[in-house]
């Protein structure tokens, strides 16, 4: 009886025509559902990444976001801007109302201050890894052409002729057309924007004969300096670009004369020539300071994995194909291997007034942090 039960038990029983049309969805319903899962992000797995980084970079960051997550989709980016010494600032005094991922400010020597400041106070190290360079360039000058014929008639930069215009007050004093009114001068404010230090830094270096100190610095001439710089420029902004933009919708009568990192310079030129009729005109001077934006992974509530999405980002915009787009946006390459007039829609082929692929400079690395706090320093106490 038993083996009757367990013979019928085992039967073959044929599937209905239905039935069969039923599994065969159920299959290839679950062949779909596991191919989608291994295409399409997991949520336990993505991540999001914050970048904090200068004005200067933030159209080729812009431009670089989707193509990055084209390649990562699994990484979020979310970019934030700041001024470089307010990337410092605000990351120390944790005066964020996010958490930073990766900062970029627009010198390698903001980092080095961060770093420095974070261990005196915290201790160890506040980047997972050493910072890694990914675009530079350097400060130039600008002028309306006109005004910059009278001001620097041989066509070079001179720092005693823009003191003696600063001076003067205007234009008439110095040999300039009566209707041009006061002469003015932009930078950005040195104790918000990495470019205002430099710019005060050889500045002073020009004045001093020989490179600043800490010591030379508070000499009366430096101090005189600084008080006449402070009080010719009004409410000075706190990053390049926005400097810059300033500079174009002011136009002549209100801004003259600037400092500007020359990457910004050269990626808004047609926008100055759009707006005002007619392009400024770039001035290079020697010795310049060579920047270069360097990108450093935070370690203040970032976890491995978030760090090695960071890590991902860096080694991205490291990579040929978007040096190229840096360049494109008026930066300088990390990599030296790039030709700068070869990149399609590179600045340097568009017969911008002024720009040099190889401009005849001296271009020094910037001053050390022992240096920048005390221009900071000086610039607060200028009267």
């Amino acid at each position: 009886m038993s083996t009757t039960l367990s013979q019928k038990n085992l039967q073959f029983i044929p599937l209905s025509p239905a039935q069969k049309q039923k599994n065969l969805f159920i299959s290839l319903g679950i062949s779909i559902f596991s191919v989608a899962l291994a295409i399409a992000p997991i949520p336990g797995l993505s991540q999001k990444i914050v970048i904090v980084t200068g004005t200067e970079l933030q159209e080729p960051l812009q431009a670089l976001q989707e193509k990055f997550k084209q390649t990562h989709p699994n990484i979020q980016l979310e970019l934030k801007f700041q001024g470089s010494q307010d990337i410092v600032n605000r990351y120390i005094d944790n005066k964020n109302d996010f958490t930073p991922t990766v900062l970029i400010p627009a010198n390698a020597e903001s980092l080095k201050e961060l770093q420095t400041r974070w261990q005196s106070q915290n201790g160890g190290d506040a980047f997972y890894e050493q910072p890694k360079a990914i675009a530079k360039t350097m400060l130039v000058s600008i002028s309306w052409a006109e005004r910059g014929k009278v001001l620097f008639p041989n066509g070079r930069f001179d720092w005693n002729r823009l003191e003696r215009a600063m001076q003067a007050g205007n234009w008439q004093v110095i040999g300039g057309n009566p209707s041009w009114g006061s002469f003015d001068f932009v930078t950005t404010d040195p104790t918000r924007s990495n470019s205002g230090q430099l710019t005060l830094a050889l500045w002073a270096q020009s004045k001093l004969g020989t490179s600043p100190t800490a010591t030379n610095l508070n000499s009366p001439n430096i101090s005189t300096l600084f008080g006449l710089v402070k009080r010719s420029v009004y409410q000075p902004p706190s990053s390049t670009d926005t400097l810059l933009k300033e500079f174009i919708t002011r136009g002549e009568n209100d801004a003259d004369v600037g400092i500007v990192y020359e990457s910004v310079v050269l990626y808004r030129w047609q926008q100055s020539a759009t707006t005002q009729g007619k392009p400024y005109q770039i001035y290079y001077f020697s010795p310049t300071i060579e920047t270069v934006s360097t990108a450093a992974i935070a370690k203040r509530n970032i976890d491995n994995s978030q760090a090695e999405a960071a890590r991902k980002f860096i080694d991205f915009l490291a990579q040929p194909e978007q040096q190229a787009v840096f360049v494109q946006y008026g930066f300088r390459p990390v990599a030296n291997n790039l030709d700068l007039k070869t990149v399609p829609n590179s600045p340097w082929n568009q017969n911008i007034p002024g720009a040099e692929v190889k401009p005849n400079v001296d271009a020094i690395a910037s001053p050390n942090n022992e240096i920048l706090s005390e221009i900071k320093r000086l610039w607060e106490r200028a009267n």
